[in-house]
């Protein structure tokens, strides 16, 4: 019988490489998306769209109501996306507190409910010097927490958590995948800024696997 596990896909590249990890891994996928009042929404379009066309399981919640708790993110406020480089300090403000706690409690608990026995996380290296929710420390933990929480055991897998985004892509391009449906820009513009964090990072992954970025910048 095909394992079920239950995929937590933003849309972006590396969620991306995710989801398809685990359909190369022969598993049985139910994709999870969350609307969380991000300004960059146009990435659950695209996770939508690939879904579709992979004829994958997929849910999209709408959690936006739980900003009236979570302030000070410049993902969710009113606050300039700042520019620049993953590590610089000014990049502190895009931190969404306690985001992924709250999304991988919400993944378990779906898990449970479907009869999956793993969720599958994209946390990176190239995370780690900001968000301490993508560190291993914070998903080892987490994933003690997981496993007693309820009856049924459920295992947080993060296939990428020790090598960065530059090693994604190189798995995903041996996977043959097309990156065009996938968005990482922080700003909610048609196109992608090419100057923001998340499309810095973004852009060295693929100057380092020496491959056209086929999303449009400004």
């Amino acid at each position: 019988m095909t394992e079920k596990v239950v995929v937590i896909y933003s849309g972006g590249m590396d969620s991306f490489t995710v989801l398809n990890r685990a359909q190369k891994d022969g598993k049985l996928v139910f994709a999870l998306s969350f609307d969380y009042g991000q300004r960059h929404v146009k990435e659950l379009e695209c996770a939508s769209t690939v879904c579709s066309e992979l004829g994958i399981n997929h849910k999209v919640i709408d959690i936006s109501a739980i900003n009236q708790l979570l302030g000070g993110s410049s993902l969710t406020d009113d606050i300039d996306i700042p520019e620049g480089h993953y590590e610089s300090e000014s990049m502190k403000s895009t931190v969404v507190p306690n985001r992924n706690m709250i999304l991988l409690s919400l993944a378990v608990a779906y898990a449970v409910s479907v009869g999956a026995e793993q969720v599958y996380y994209g946390a990176h290296s190239g995370d780690h010097a900001i968000y301490p929710d993508c560190r291993p420390e914070f998903v080892e933990k987490m994933n003690d927490v997981c496993k007693i929480a309820n009856y049924e055991s459920v295992e947080i897998f993060s296939p990428y958590l020790t090598v960065n985004k530059s090693a994604i892509l190189s798995d995903g391009i041996a996977m043959g995948l097309d990156y065009s449906n996938t968005w990482t820009c922080y700003n909610g513009r048609d196109k992608a800024c090419g100057k923001c964090s998340a499309c810095e990072e973004r852009l060295e992954a693929f100057s380092d696997n020496n491959v056209t970025d086929p999303i449009s910048y400004e």
